[in-house]
């Protein structure tokens, strides 16, 4: 009982812990985005950038917006609607990077400029008879090595911001319980 009156607060304490819970996956999806990059080896681009803007962007409405709840429940719920509108904003950028990453014509326009070839680091595990063979196989495994690495990124990127959402959808529900 003493317990439970310490920690009174005028918010369902479900809500708090489902916002909580929303918050920290968000988080743990961002920073296992970092990391996968750093052990995968796979450097920046534009739609990374992008998403990782936009989370910050959602992050900073979640920040604001439960920092007002008690004291202005309106602001508190356009920061709600800002951290879903961010959401949907990196499903877009999402699906963007996705097909163009999947594009032929990506393939044949990136594959020696953007992507790092792996030709020697796999020979051994090829070694077919013909070397122009071979170094064709290769380029194509490496290419398409890269490409899973990036789309694994982009993923762990828009379910950052699928958590970050629904902690905007608990921030909203609050709003309302509270009004």
């Amino acid at each position: 009982d003493i317990l439970n009156r310490s920690f009174a607060t005028p918010y369902d304490r479900e809500d708090i812990y489902r916002a909580i819970t929303a918050i920290d996956d968000g988080l743990n999806y961002a920073k296992t985005s970092v990391w996968e990059m750093d052990v995968l080896g796979v450097s920046p681009d534009k739609p990374m950038a992008e998403m990782a803007d936009l989370l910050l962007q959602g992050a900073r409405s979640l920040q604001r917006g439960f920092s007002v709840l008690k004291t202005n429940p309106g602001e508190a719920e356009r920061a709600a609607n800002a951290v879903r509108k961010t959401e949907r904003h990196v499903e877009k950028v999402y699906r963007r990077a996705i097909a163009e990453l999947f594009s032929p014509q990506h393939y044949a326009n990136d594959l020696a400029a953007r992507r790092k070839d792996l030709s020697e680091d796999l020979r051994p595990l090829l070694e077919p008879d013909d070397k122009a063979s071979c170094d064709s196989v290769l380029k194509g495994v490496s290419f398409v090595m890269e490409t899973l690495k990036r789309r694994e990124i982009y993923r762990h990127l828009s379910n950052a911001a699928d958590h970050f959402a629904h902690a905007g959808d608990i921030l909203h529900d609050i709003t309302v319980k509270s009004a």
